[in-house]
């Protein structure tokens, strides 16, 4: 009975998942960091003390299909959405996302990304996702 007690108690949690680009320093109040993007930021190192801390979780990005059809084109952003959902609600993708929301639901979430238009990101849309529930 405690178990669902403190299931209950995570999921009524409000959560903060904000979105942060992996260039930027690290703020106090991130929590958790994970570094959302399926490939290695440009010019960074693997031992870069702004992402020493941060978990790399390249499941729930977008599949390298996704992210060439997509290639940051404002005009295709709404239908990336619709088929980035698609690919978050099974497999890998799916089990990476439900990792997030355990991680979210314990505490501040920082996702990283080296995304420079954070608005039009797959980012962005883990955190409205995340948000939701």
């Amino acid at each position: 009975m405690p178990a669902k007690a403190q299931k209950t108690k995570k999921t009524n949690r409000t959560c903060t998942v904000e979105v942060r680009r992996v260039y930027d320093p690290p703020e106090p109040a991130d929590g958790a960091r994970v570094l959302v993007d399926r490939l290695w930021p440009r010019g960074m190192a693997k031992g870069d003390e702004r992402v020493a801390d941060a978990e790399w979780c390249k499941d729930v990005a977008p599949s390298t299909e996704l992210r060439k059809w997509y290639g940051h084109d404002e005009a295709r952003f709404e239908e990336f959405v619709e088929r980035y959902r698609a690919e978050l609600a099974e497999g890998a993708p799916g089990a990476a996302l439900e990792h997030l929301r355990e991680l979210a639901a314990d505490g501040p979430l920082a996702l990283l990304t080296a995304t420079k238009e954070v608005p039009l990101s797959h980012a962005a849309v883990l955190q409205e996702e995340l948000r939701k529930g």
